[in-house]
């Protein structure tokens, strides 16, 4: 028969080897848990690099387009570019320079027309007019403004009447376009913003006429 000795002997021997157990199940979890947020850091970290790595060849994409010639753009050269208080008669196409408002058009986004006088002028200092259709599709329009978002000298506004869905127009050069994802567009904005074209270098494209939404 035990003693209350060898009883509470035992006891503590059972103890220690729930606690023993406890530990090891710990240890375990611990160790389970600091490998699961590693694998998770690393494919996250895996992911991240991808999608750097898929920018930057993008961008090595756009830049290499725009350094050759961009199919279907048209160009004309010996444009005036004086300034003159007149109004530019509407057409189907935006005007590519010629005599224009002595004021720019301010760049940004527009939700209406914007005069084509004034807007003349702001591709003399550079910008680029991201034109289209009043109905184009919302989801296009987005993407036209997504496009453009941080480009100090592009002007996006719709056009009426226009020839094409969508018109990019720089000094002396022009496309034209059937919707608003064509591959065309980065390679136009990169080689044209404040481009070799430009009359008036580095001239503001603030401070003018209009203002825009975005």
């Amino acid at each position: 028969m035990s003693t209350s000795k060898e009883r509470h002997e035992e006891r503590t021997a059972r103890m220690a080897a729930v606690r023993a157990e406890h530990g090891r199940r710990e240890r375990r979890r611990r160790i389970i848990t600091v490998g699961a947020v590693g694998v998770t850091v690393l494919a996250l970290a895996g992911a991240t690099t991808a999608v750097i790595l898929d920018a930057r060849s993008e961008q090595a994409r756009v830049v290499a387009a725009a350094a050759q010639p961009i199919p279907e753009v048209e160009e004309t050269t010996g444009l005036s570019a004086e300034h003159v208080e007149a109004t530019i008669a509407p057409s189907a196409l935006p005007p590519l320079g010629g005599d224009h408002a002595p004021v720019w058009q301010n760049c940004g986004i527009y939700d209406s027309p914007v005069p084509a006088e004034n807007a003349v002028h702001s591709l003399e200092h550079g910008a680029v007019w991201v034109a289209y259709r009043p109905d184009l599709p919302a989801d296009q329009v987005a993407e036209l403004r997504d496009q453009a978002e941080g480009e100090a000298y592009a002007l996006v506004s719709p056009y009426p009447d226009l020839a094409a869905p969508v018109v990019l127009t720089a000094w002396g050069v022009q496309l034209e376009l059937d919707d608003a994802e064509d591959d065309r567009i980065p390679a136009f904005l990169t080689r044209y913003l404040q481009g070799e074209q430009t009359p008036e270098p580095g001239a503001s494209c603030s401070g003018g006429n209009g203002t825009p939404v975005g």
